[in-house]
């Protein structure tokens, strides 16, 4: 997983588009006249969180069946849940209204949009080929709860999503319902929940004091996932197609809308209860 410290890089990518946004459109309108270089700065970060706010909106209206179901959801940004160029839009018309009597400021204030929007996509391109490398499915020697021996190669085939997690960890306690609905709405790919450093008398108590009925949990006492998959805490969720490949990830909470929004774009598996409608 590629990431700083306990951050995903997806935020510093984010974050570096929008420095550089920002200092494009002052230093190109140092070179105008009559032209603010700060106002220009300050037009690129009053843009960019109406246009956080419209990605997040938009995401929220394309998954409200699911936000709407658990609503605190909707605040838990930490699931990446943006549509992107939603809030691309919103920025440029933002600009474009806010720029229509002082239309010098205009064209430096796009160049920083376009500056920073190509970043992020180079970006983005950078960390899918960087993806490719990541590690395959680890072929370790896990336990059941019942401690029968059972290898993750024995999941390879079809696609595999990996949940790494404890049950002193408050998020991952948070998303495991999300895991239960979805075992039965993807009955395509397997839910694999892999227990850190606990023994199966704690994850069975824990289990049962939430009522959760999980198909296929494995323990593994000395958290040998979490080194091979190089995670760097939990929870930690990793997709892995038919072929072992590692396509996606996600640290921290992960809320339903995002689950079936990367098993839908990494797997083309659409959910039971959609298909069902």
């Amino acid at each position: 997983m590629i990431g700083i410290g306990p951050f995903p890089i997806h935020v510093f990518t984010t974050i570096a588009a929008v420095l550089l946004a920002w200092m494009t459109a002052r230093m190109v309108a140092r070179r105008l006249p009559d032209v603010s270089y700060k106002a220009a700065g300050s037009m690129i970060l009053d843009a960019v969180v109406w246009g956080l706010l419209a990605a997040r909106l938009a995401y929220i209206a394309q998954w409200w069946e699911e936000y709407s179901a658990t609503p605190m959801s909707m605040i838990a940004i930490g699931d990446r849940g943006f549509t992107w160029w939603a809030g691309v839009l919103v920025v440029v018309v933002y600009i474009w209204r806010r720029t229509r009597l002082t239309q010098a400021l205009r064209g430096p204030v796009l160049a920083g949009v376009m500056a920073g929007v190509v970043a992020w996509v180079v970006a983005g391109g950078v960390l899918d080929l960087m993806q490719g490398s990541a590690p395959p499915l680890p072929d370790l020697q896990l336990v059941t709860l019942d401690q029968s021996p059972i290898s993750l190669s024995e999941y390879a085939g079809r696609p595999v999503v990996l949940n790494l997690w404890a049950s002193w960890c408050p998020p991952c306690r948070r998303e495991m319902p999300v895991f239960e609905q979805a075992q039965t709405e993807f009955s395509d790919a397997a839910f694999v929940m892999i227990n850190q450093g606990e023994s199966a008398e704690q994850a069975q108590a824990f289990l049962e004091s939430e009522n959760l009925t999980l198909t296929d949990v494995l323990l593994d006492p000395s958290s040998s996932t979490m080194q091979a998959m190089r995670s760097r805490g939990l929870p930690t969720t990793l997709f892995f197609d038919a072929q072992g490949r590692l396509v996606d990830s996600h640290l921290g909470e992960i809320t339903m809308p995002s689950l079936k929004d990367k098993m839908s774009r990494r797997f083309d598996l659409p959910s039971e209860s959609s298909t069902d409608k």
